[in-house]
């Protein structure tokens, strides 16, 4: 396999942050919308689209040079420091960019002080026991939509209550409840990610022989977390990027004015150098964090990593119960089923937002359509949708395990771009909907999945049976499709498996902010949108969805643990070992 180069990377990584920003600079005439006719409008919504006012708006902003003059004209101003002017405002775009940063950095902050506490809580019981569930709860935990979250705590500590303001960023009380609402999934996701890694590093031999000497509980737990967080600290640093770029749904909750909620605005009313701006803030946001991942990864494996002599010993089989997935399928089936014999546009005005009853199982929304026929109908357009995105990952990630050079440098341009930010461009040149939404998630899903594949890859190859292979005179081809790719394909498939209710909490949250699917069709995304107006008098119209977002995502950890965990060792089964190619379960993010 060809050996990854900085050269190689760093060369893949400029490519790919110059088509981003290239994108971003062509985005009004991709969209197929008159720029000048969407600026006039935002500067002034009373104001007639004559054709003079929108002769005037093309010179004011320079539309008839056309975008390569635009494009040019702004990297030149950018060299300088300057990233222009808003099309919008007509104030300079730094100081609007620097204050959304600014206000999304803080949040990040206090989002990731959040997770971090809950991900303490999520491992302290296998730090004391030294055995790990399935991790259902904890995914479930993190299949819970931020928007969703944003919306109950709005309205039960800041309504209800009382206690803590509901909009606005004025001090440090007006971060609690977004701060809550991003770190509550984000310490699920990372709590999962610790405790299914920790039980194999505390049945290591050195464990053994620390607790023989009489080390304390407390020295032991510092040492086995410092063992098993460095391949774990890329994933703490896209949870990082996450709470930033892709707080965007609740920072449009608590009108917070952050760097992603920045762009959301910019997208919607064209202005370009605004849009540019916050774009390639969040690009260099992104690739920053990388870095100090990467160095904080260094810094944990002091000279293991100069020597390469420290490997992470593989996961066991997690023995889950057949019960739990199969639970969980039948209850997801029977709603979904159940609601697709229902009529889900079937508007009775009589019945807006009645409470579940035997007519209405799940209630009604506010126009009278029955929740459980709209939940069933949306199965399709979410679920399925889903499935789609995670299979394209899927092969994306395999066929890039194979080319590290090409994957590495593209895989930070695309951890450094949160979903919402991509459906914004998406949206903004094909128009909002479905396939835009899908199209967007699945261009940032794949890295983590190609990462894994390219791991796997170079250590199958590497191994002492294919070296053997090849010496009897094995041709590459057979050895591929019969060893090297049945080796990956199966850990980095129950990877992708893992990923689904992400992908799916993904399309939601696109849905959510308008960018997915639109009226009237029942994604389940769109239902929590428009079950957020009156989610205080019915708020059955948005627990359906999310619930069925959760059981999804216990339905995906259950069902991979399940599979992986059939896969008994000799040592558990007592037969006598198949001579196979070894490969590791690398740890992954949901």
């Amino acid at each position: 396999m060809r050996t990854l180069t900085p050269t190689t990377a760093g060369g893949t990584r400029a490519l790919a942050l110059l088509a981003v920003v290239a994108a971003v600079g062509l985005l009004p005439w991709l969209s197929g919308r008159d720029p000048a006719l969407t600026v006039l409008r935002a500067r002034s919504a009373e104001q007639e689209p004559t054709k003079e006012a929108l002769d005037a708006v093309r010179r004011d902003l320079g539309l008839d040079a056309g975008p390569l003059s635009l494009l040019g004209s702004w990297a030149s101003d950018l060299l300088h420091g300057d990233l222009g002017t808003s099309w919008v405002s007509g104030t300079d775009v730094l100081p609007s960019v620097v204050s959304g940063l600014q206000v999304s950095l803080a949040l990040m902050g206090a989002a990731f002080a959040v997770a971090v506490l809950l991900a303490c809580a999520l491992v302290a019981p296998v730090l004391v026991r030294g055995r790990r569930s399935a991790g259902a709860w904890a995914a479930m935990l993190a299949a819970v939509p931020e928007f969703l979250l944003a919306t109950v705590a709005l309205l039960l500590f800041g309504v209800w209550l009382g206690w803590l303001p509901t909009s606005g960023w004025q001090g440090p009380a007006y971060m609690v409840l977004p701060a809550l609402a991003l770190g509550v999934p984000a310490g699920g996701l990372l709590g999962r990610l610790v405790a299914d890694a920790l039980p194999s590093v505390l049945e290591e031999r050195w464990v053994e022989l620390w607790r023989g000497a009489g080390v304390s509980r407390r020295y032991l737990a510092a040492a086995a977390l410092r063992r098993v967080l460095p391949p774990l600290v890329p994933q703490f640093g896209m949870a990082a990027v996450g709470l930033t770029g892709g707080a965007v749904a609740v920072e449009t909750v608590f009108a917070v004015p952050g760097i992603g909620r920045t762009a959301l605005g910019a997208a919607k009313s064209q202005d370009l150098p605004l849009l540019q701006g916050a774009v390639l803030t969040l690009l260099l946001l992104g690739l920053a964090v990388g870095a100090l991942t990467a160095f904080t990864r260094r810094w944990l494996l002091g000279p293991a990593f100069r020597d390469a002599s420290l490997s992470l010993p593989p996961a066991r089989p997690v023995r889950t119960h057949p019960a739990i997935p199969l639970t969980l399928f039948t209850v997801l089936a029977v709603a979904i089923g159940w609601g697709l014999l229902r009529d889900p546009y079937a508007v009775h005005t009589t019945d807006r937002l009645a409470a579940p009853s035997w007519a209405h199982p799940l209630g009604t929304d506010g126009l009278g359509r029955d929740v459980l026929a709209r939940l069933g109908h949306g199965a399709a357009p979410t679920v399925g949708t889903a499935a789609a995105v995670c299979l394209l990952s899927l092969l994306v990630g395999l066929a890039l395990g194979f080319l590290p050079g090409v994957a590495a440098g593209a895989a930070d341009i695309a951890n450094a771009l949160p979903p919402v930010i991509v459906g914004i461009l998406v949206a903004a040149a094909a128009g909002p909907g479905t396939g835009g939404a899908a199209l967007a998630v699945a261009l940032i899903s794949w890295p983590p999945l190609a990462a894994h594949a390219g791991a796997l890859v170079q250590e199958v190859r590497a191994s002492s049976f294919l070296l053997a292979q090849r010496a009897l005179g094995a041709p590459p081809l057979w050895i591929l499709t019969r060893h090297v790719l049945p080796s990956v394909a199966a850990p980095v498939a129950r990877h992708a498996l893992l990923r689904l209710p992400g992908i799916a909490l993904a399309l939601a949250s696109l849905g959510f902010l308008g960018l997915g699917a639109q009226p009237p069709a029942p994604e389940w995304g769109l239902l929590l949108d428009e079950s957020r107006a009156y989610v205080e008098r019915a708020p059955w119209a948005a627990l359906a969805p999310a619930l069925a977002l959760a059981l999804l995502a216990g339905l995906a950890v259950s069902g991979a643990a399940y599979a992986q965990g059939r896969k008994a060792t000799p040592h558990d089964t007592g037969k006598r070992p198949r001579r196979r190619t070894p490969v590791k379960e690398a740890p992954v993010g949901g």
